[in-house]
């Protein structure tokens, strides 16, 4: 068990050690009254320290901040940087649409992104692709192509996903009943009125939301990431296409996260057959860019129904969607960065990373598990692994996640700030990654009453 007592106190030693050595984030975070919330987006308020880090630097799986600290990245933009920060092949993409053939923003096609559809389909299977600039919206309009061609009006996702804000993916199980999740901001409706929820791992739930006839599309990841990496159970996957060919529902598998999995993500890497693929982040390799595939059937099938506007006000699409630069910078991160090779030694690295958070937990006989999805490894504070998103979020210890967090981040380590995810990108190294298991074993030291080194 873990002295509740003594984590206040190292949190508190912690996080004022912090504070004294990022003067510098600390006075631009207090000048930034401007802002929202003092950051560019909400979000990077999630800081266990209390104040984020500012940005210098960034190259491969190092960052520095306006302190002049370094660090090994292994929140890589929550996957955004997968590719590594600023990848050579993409900045030299970039430099040449931008700044010698210019363009960036003229609303018309380049030969480029017929060459990163056919990569698409060689990797994902489905063959008809359309862009966007982030993977929510391309969930979205995926969303809406499927309520048009079924006719159904719900959309059915397992609780405690993550599929960016489309609105109606915020819905969680509860003992009464499907509940909006705690925190959603202004939702439009009840979500409960547009969406129906099953929980991960459980076949027959899913059977039963199916069997009211009434839902448009099946919206997952194919292993929960975004509430710590949950793997699905033999047989899962394989019942859940059989399930929505069953009930005359679409498949869509989610893979802006688990494009960890390997160069087709989950659904290359387990042999999947979804009728839609949705990918956004690490496409781009830092660019946005975001992407959904139809399989044929399911594009033939949009094309053929009458009084469906795809080319003006529909609500599918937008301004920015497929630009030059995007698409350039996709195809620099596919066919150069995020390259079969390149996968071999992520997930190679992050198998090194969960044996040195796996030794480490044994020898202090925690009740903790690791769990690994390709280049993507998560520590969670139970055990066994959860098997669902509601038993993951259960295992949620803030202060825990905070202190680990800011002792990291003190000694030259960041991990993303939503949870304990480590991804390894082509840049990572083997000395990171023993960097990690050392300082990590040191905090545990700490925690358990046994004080290392600092």
């Amino acid at each position: 068990m873990i002295d509740r007592h003594r984590l206040a106190s190292l949190l508190d030693r912690e996080r004022a050690l912090f504070a004294e050595r990022h003067p510098r984030s600390a006075a631009e975070y207090a000048r930034a009254g401007n802002l929202f919330g003092r950051v560019p987006m909400t979000w990077m308020n999630k800081a266990a320290a209390g104040f984020p880090l500012y940005l210098a630097e960034a190259r491969g799986a190092r960052v520095t901040d306006v302190d002049g600290y370094e660090y090994t990245d292994f929140c890589l933009g929550d996957t955004a940087a997968m590719a590594g920060h600023s990848p050579d092949p993409v900045v030299a993409a970039v430099r040449e649409r931008f700044g010698e053939l210019g363009g960036a923003s003229a609303m018309l096609p380049t030969p480029d992104a017929a060459w990163v559809g056919a990569e698409l389909t060689r990797r994902f299977g489905v063959s008809r692709w359309s862009f966007a600039l982030t993977a929510t919206d391309a969930n979205r309009w995926a969303i809406r192509l499927l309520r048009a061609v079924t006719g159904r009006p719900k959309i059915l996702f397992n609780a405690y996903c993550y599929h960016g804000s489309v609105d109606e993916s915020l819905i969680v199980t509860s003992p009464h009943g499907p509940r909006s999740r705690e925190g959603n901001v202004g939702a439009p409706v009840d979500v409960t009125a547009t969406s129906r929820v099953a929980e991960f791992n459980d076949v027959y739930g899913l059977e039963r939301e199916l069997a009211n006839g009434d839902v448009a599309a099946v919206v997952m990841e194919p292993a929960m990431t975004n509430v710590g990496i949950v793997l699905p159970r033999p047989g899962y996957l394989e019942a859940v296409r059989e399930l929505t060919r069953r009930y005359g529902t679409y498949l869509v598998n989610d893979e802006t996260h688990t494009f960890s999995a390997g160069p087709g993500g989950a659904t290359g890497l387990w042999g999947l057959d979804p009728d839609v693929v949705t990918i956004g982040k690490a496409i781009g390799g830092g660019i946005p860019a975001a992407a959904y595939g139809l399989s044929e059937e399911l594009a033939q099938k949009v094309q053929n129904t009458n009084n469906l506007d795809l080319i003006d006000m529909g609500g599918v699409g937008g301004t920015l969607a497929g630009n030059a630069l995007s698409i350039a910078a996709t195809r620099a991160t596919l066919e150069h960065v995020l390259t079969t090779a390149a996968y071999t030694h992520m997930s190679d690295l992050a198998k090194t990373f969960k044996v040195g958070v796996e030794a480490v937990i044994e020898e202090f006989d925690l009740p903790w598990t690791v769990t690994r999805l390709g280049a993507r490894v998560e520590y969670r504070f139970a055990r066994p692994a959860p098997t669902s998103g509601t038993e993951s979020a259960q295992a949620a210890d803030a202060d825990l996640e905070d202190f680990l967090h800011v002792y990291l981040a003190n000694r030259g380590i960041l991990l993303t700030p939503f949870h304990n995810m480590a991804l390894m990108c082509p840049d990572t190294t083997e000395e990171q990654v023993a960097e990690h298991s050392r300082i990590f074993r040191y905090a545990i030291e700490e925690l358990t009453g046994r004080t290392g080194p600092s």
